[in-house]
């Protein structure tokens, strides 16, 4: 089995390799099928994240989840957690933690259930997921156990088996532009 390091350099190459438009298609694929989940059509509330350097699109299923009238929140990072902030429209955005488009203050959400995207680097078809290494999600997650969880990815961020520890939280789902792994 590869060493995660390797794995994220091998991902973040396809990620590069890959054309916006194949990103924006496969995004648009992905999107259809969250969208389609009973999980997300029943959840009040959405914590998603904001996308960053082609990973899969996040904006429209933002904006679907306000449209629905959910409340919507994307996380900030504060020293070594990640808070989530509502958010009605992407205009209390800016760039924050790597680049990543965060919330500039607001109201924090403190709802303990919902429907959580969760992203991530590599994963395999048991929902295994390498991230980008600083355990933000595996904190979160334990921390906060009442979210369906979601992961959305691209197939070719799928491997036959990626390294995982004990602390590591699967998500229940992952979505990708073929298949949803459960």
């Amino acid at each position: 089995m590869e060493a995660k390091g390797n794995i994220r350099k091998e991902v973040f190459a396809r990620r590069r390799a890959a054309t916006q438009e194949e990103i924006q298609e496969k995004s648009r694929m992905i999107y259809e099928k969250i969208t389609a989940l009973p999980e997300f059509l029943d959840a009040d509330c959405f914590f998603a994240y904001m996308d960053f350097k082609k990973e899969v699109m996040t904006r429209d299923l933002i904006e679907k989840a306000l449209e629905m009238g959910k409340t919507v929140a994307v996380p900030r990072v504060e020293g070594d957690d990640m808070v989530y902030y509502e958010i009605k429209d992407f205009s209390t955005l800016k760039s924050g933690y790597f680049g990543i488009m965060e919330p500039d203050g607001g109201k924090v959400c403190t709802r303990e259930e919902g429907f959580l995207l969760v992203p991530g680097v590599a994963f395999d078809s048991a929902r295994h997921r390498v991230g980008y290494g600083k355990g933000f999600y595996d904190r979160f997650l334990a921390a906060h156990p009442g979210f369906t969880t979601v992961a959305a990815a691209f197939e070719f961020q799928l491997f036959d088996a990626v390294p995982f520890e004990e602390t590591d939280i699967l998500p229940q789902m992952l979505v990708t532009e073929q298949k949803i792994y459960r």
